[in-house]
């Protein structure tokens, strides 16, 4: 047997800060529950809340009923039974928290507190001495090497941060933290660490190599960033390649540069190779829902309707409540529809991104091939006129910005029946008020004459 006194007095230094990491462990502690079992556990939770207790418990039992297996329902019926005065009802739950979750500091120390009323002084002080190994720095970072080694880096991370602070001068830790962060592609946190490093020790080889390293990486990231803001994507796509260059062996840094350098060739109207390097990001990483939404946006440039529709989609069950994607989707919707009807851009045989020059040059070139007047045959010259409208439409609307814009979002503005409400913009024509129109008459839009030999 202990005396009472060696258990407490040993917990005496360090009992503040354990009460601090039992609040915080029990503040993020989740367990996975069906929506039954967490109404019974939120309605307790208020009830006891609000001094209940009778009622606490029993949803705290109805949820133990719905779910045995979890902790926190178990935990929760115990704060109840103690709150009650019930500490001998209470030690069975505490134990059986124990069981499902054997690092659930909290319950473990109500637990020894208990055990210690009841004069059961060796399993009480089982209990403390388990909490209390929390504060080791050196079995932090044993632990940390095994959460390494068993390939759970982040886990790896909590503990050895943990041991920084347990131990002075601890800059092997800082350094392992950094070269973690940085293997799991974040570069900005290990810069922060390997810098509290050097500020401990300046000279220290390891953490200055990995420094420069860092902070060369970071450098060209912060500065492609910077280019993609300004909209200067070809540039901040050569960056993104240099990225790669410089940590070649880390999939995650090269993975992240693809990104950005398929959202730059997006943004950049370069479709085709958008589509190739998103491609290659989603071969990585399926669910990659920026490279998806970029993909679609390139997609939508080569008139690929239904592949964007479909990497909207896709993106949008990953994040339902993405507005740029809801509003990509709808858009791809349209234009698919619109395909289906009359595409300006075909019938110009240019591209969606092109200039208006382009535009100009390709409405010529084809003015002067369909001109009625090249035509003879009765039959040849309605179809050449038909034609020609075609093509003095869709100059139209693709010269003017205004127009060009309400197209290009799957609104045709020559169409009455695409106009809101039916009506259309009174101020342009509706397609079908181009029937039986003079397109050569001095009157119309087309202020042009043709000379023949």
């Amino acid at each position: 047997m202990v005396a009472p006194g060696s258990v407490t007095s040993r917990l005496g230094s360090v009992f503040p800060f354990l009460l601090v990491l039992v609040d915080l462990q029990y503040e993020g502690a989740e367990c996975g529950v069906n929506a039954d079992v967490e109404k019974h556990l939120e309605l307790g939770k208020k009830l006891l809340a609000a001094g209940q207790l009778a009622d606490a418990l029993s949803q705290f039992h109805a949820a133990v009923d719905g779910d045995p297996d979890n902790y926190i329902a178990y935990y929760r019926r115990a704060t109840v039974f103690l709150a009650m005065g019930k500490s001998k009802a209470a030690l069975p739950d505490l134990t059986k928290v124990i069981q499902l979750k054997m690092d659930f500091t909290a319950a473990r120390l109500q637990r020894g507190h208990l055990l210690l009323k009841q004069g059961k002084l060796d399993e009480a002080e089982d209990d403390f001495k388990k909490v209390v190994c929390v504060w080791d720095a050196e079995l932090r970072e044993l632990r940390a090497e095994c959460f390494i080694k068993e390939g759970e880096p982040r886990k790896a991370i909590s503990d050895l941060k943990a041991a920084s602070k347990l131990k002075n001068d601890n800059t092997e830790a800082f350094y392992k933290i950094s070269t973690l962060y940085y293997q799991l592609g974040d570069h900005e946190l290990s810069l922060s660490e390997v810098r509290e490093c050097l500020k401990l020790d300046q000279d220290h080889k390891r953490c200055f190599a990995h420094y420069k390293q860092v902070k060369k990486l970071n450098k060209l990231i912060e500065s492609a960033e910077e280019l993609i803001r300004d909209g200067r994507y070809t540039d901040a796509t050569s960056k993104y390649e240099s990225v790669m260059k410089t940590e070649p062996s880390i999939a995650e840094y090269t993975v992240r540069s693809k990104e950005r350098i398929c959202h730059c060739f997006s943004k950049d109207e370069k479709p085709v190779e958008a589509i190739r390097v998103c491609s290659e990001v989603l071969q990585m990483e399926p669910d990659n829902v920026n490279a998806l939404k970029d993909r679609a946006e390139a997609y939508l440039i080569e008139e690929m309707y239904d592949e964007a529709i479909q990497d909207y989609e896709t993106a949008q069950e990953h994040n339902e409540n993405d507005q740029q994607i809801r509003e990509g989707l709808e858009k791809a919707q349209r234009l698919l529809k619109q395909s289906q009807k009359r595409d300006y851009y075909k019938i110009l045989g240019v591209k969606r991104n092109a200039k208006k020059q382009e535009i100009i040059k390709a409405y010529r070139k084809l003015a002067l091939q369909w001109h009625p007047d090249n035509f003879q045959n009765e039959e040849e010259k309605k179809k050449a006129e038909k034609k020609f409208i075609d093509i003095a439409a869709a100059k139209e609307v693709l010269s003017d910005p205004e127009m060009r814009k309400k197209f290009d979002d799957g609104e045709d503005p020559l169409d009455a029946e695409s106009q809101q409400g039916g009506g259309g913009n009174p101020f342009h024509r509706s397609w079908n008020s181009w029937q039986g129109f003079n397109p050569f008459s001095s009157g119309g839009p087309f202020r042009f004459k043709f000379h023949f030999n």
